[in-house]
């Protein structure tokens, strides 16, 4: 699930990722953030490709990992230079996963996580979570660990107000409705907040 925040059938996901940050918003932070371009970096649970592409549009050379599973996190020591993890991967600061990234990353190297913020159209639809309240406060769990948070103002884009309509009515089924009602543009706002921190000290 690394390249969209929400779970879908393959067609519905398809159309979201159509839709979702047309203008790129998030590569773009990940590069300044990171940067990404020009080193190695390992995404968390980026298997279908989308985001491995846009950053290797930039410039990244890109590894594949899992989170889950018998392999998880299979990839040598001190191998990369920026972990990159969207959505699946890092939900709270879990200590396992803290520690896979710590050994992946070469001294100086970051760590990027890509969680939703709330406080726009989308979260209206997928109603409390954790990551659009608790997550990014202070005395959470990324900013107390040691990440700092970058808020990125994105968009879910659509062709037309009848097209947005339906992929939120059968993605969402009737919560879509009062989001629905309200839209007068073709689009949903959408907040991500990257946390990001660094590993170690580099060598000189």
């Amino acid at each position: 699930m690394a390249d969209l925040p929400i779970e879908l059938a393959p067609r519905l996901a398809e159309h979201l990722a159509r839709a979702l940050d047309i203008e790129g918003k998030i590569p773009r932070a990940l590069e300044a953030l990171g940067p990404v371009a020009e080193r190695d970096v390992v995404l968390v649970d980026g298997a279908s490709g989308l985001l491995a592409g846009r950053l290797a549009e930039l410039g990244a050379r890109v590894s594949l990992v899992e989170a889950r599973g018998p392999d998880q996190f299979a990839a040598p020591d001190a191998s990369a230079d920026v972990v990159v993890a969207c959505w699946s991967a890092f939900r709270g600061v879990a200590p396992d996963e803290m520690q896979q990234a710590g050994r992946l990353l070469r001294p100086g190297g970051r760590l990027l996580v890509v969680h939703d913020y709330g406080r726009d159209d989308v979260a209206d639809l997928r109603g409390t979570l954790p990551e659009h309240g608790s997550w990014s406060r202070r005395s959470g769990p990324f900013l107390s660990a040691g990440f700092k948070i970058h808020v990125v103002h994105c968009w879910w884009t659509f062709a037309s107000l009848d097209d947005a309509a339906e992929f939120l009515s059968a993605a969402f089924g009737d919560d879509a409705g009062p989001v629905i009602e309200r839209l007068t543009r073709p689009r949903l706002s959408y907040n991500v907040a990257i946390y990001h921190r660094s590993f170690g000290e580099a060598v000189p």
